[in-house]
């Protein structure tokens, strides 16, 4: 977050941009359609980098937070970037969505409110349109030009951006909450992971949960947040402490987890409440069928389900984790990395 930008002008009269994290380094030209070896590429660990083939760079822009950019890739489609990072890709985003939203709208018995912490994009709004009993939805996410250009360019979410039911909200989601009166049945954390010096973190803390969140929800109210990669290997980067973070704070809580193509991993959700989630395959499917505008594409009760059965090294970590997010102790991502071979 906050890196400078530079804009260096050139005769041909495209414009080309350079910026630096501690972990990133990205050039490119002006929206155009690029060369054959174009691609796009972060780094997922010092020693471990994820590429696509671009066909373009359809738009990119840089906001007062972060950088933005979408993406032309061969494989995925449109792929929205933000701080080199990428947050989702046309073809496979329904399977983060659909696994973040409609778990916990379905484990309630009857949602009428939803507040969605982030969720510029607008697809988690989206999905939760979808549910017939939803009266309101309230997505609050900190960048207007995020927003803004999300609306604009995914044509996917045009329509959940036009409904009435969904009330956009520009502001910090900590201070949203703290400053609003009503409660909500179902509160989601849609939010960019917890990376240093990014302005996220403080929302995955145990004092926001038990202090700020929490009062926020109605009698029987869900709490649902992404919680980063969930793999083998990198579980243990935050997956595991955000499951034991609001463990401390909520009496039922489960972790579900799904392999997203495009993120190159296995991703966590966390789902929460002091009243027990029914999770069983033969209700989720009638609740699904009765509730549900559409067909999803993803999730049916047997396959959430099974999401909720961890590996044994995964399940073996989240039993012993010990560490709690606090704003003075807190476990950061591994930072982005991003180049485009232009």
């Amino acid at each position: 977050m906050g890196e400078a930008v530079e804009f260096l002008h050139y005769n041909n009269g495209f414009s080309k941009v350079h910026y630096e994290t501690n972990h990133m380094i990205m050039e490119q030209n002006d929206d155009q359609q690029v060369e054959e070896d174009s691609w796009f590429e972060e780094e997922i660990d010092v020693d471990l980098k994820w590429s696509f083939a671009l066909n373009r760079v359809l738009h990119r822009g840089t906001s007062e937070y972060q950088d933005i950019a979408l993406l032309d890739t061969k494989r995925f489609g449109k792929v929205l970037v933000i701080d080199g990072k990428m947050q989702s890709a046309e073809v496979d985003e329904f399977i983060y969505h659909e696994c973040l939203i409609h778990p916990a709208l379905l484990c309630h018995h009857n949602p009428k409110t939803v507040f969605i912490m982030g969720g510029g994009e607008g697809s988690a709004a989206r999905e939760a349109l979808r549910h017939k009993s939803i009266e309101k939805v309230v997505m609050c996410d900190i960048d207007q030009e995020v927003v803004d250009f999300c609306r604009k360019h995914l044509t996917a979410n045009h329509e959940a951006f036009r409904n009435m039911k969904l009330e956009l909200v520009i502001n910090d989601a900590k201070a949203e909450l703290e400053e609003r009166k009503e409660k909500f049945d179902v509160i989601v954390g849609d939010l960019a992971d917890p990376v240093e010096g990014g302005p996220c973190y403080q929302l995955y803390t145990k004092s926001f949960y038990e202090n700020i969140l929490k009062p926020k929800l109605n009698n029987k109210g869900i709490f649902v947040t992404q919680a980063g990669p969930a793999g083998v290997f990198t579980h243990k980067e935050v997956f595991s402490s955000i499951y034991n973070t609001i463990k401390q704070v909520f009496k039922y809580v489960r972790a579900y987890t799904a392999h997203v193509p495009s993120f190159a991993d296995t991703w966590g959700w966390v789902i929460a409440s002091d009243h027990p989630l029914r999770i069983e395959a033969g209700n989720m499917d009638t609740k699904i069928a009765e509730r549900i505008d559409g067909e999803l594409l993803y999730l049916n009760g047997a396959s959430f389900v099974a999401s909720t059965i961890l590996n044994k090294t995964v399940a073996k970590t989240l039993k012993n984790e010990t560490h709690v997010y606090t704003e003075e102790n807190a476990r950061f991502i591994h930072g982005q990395g991003v180049a485009y071979r232009i």
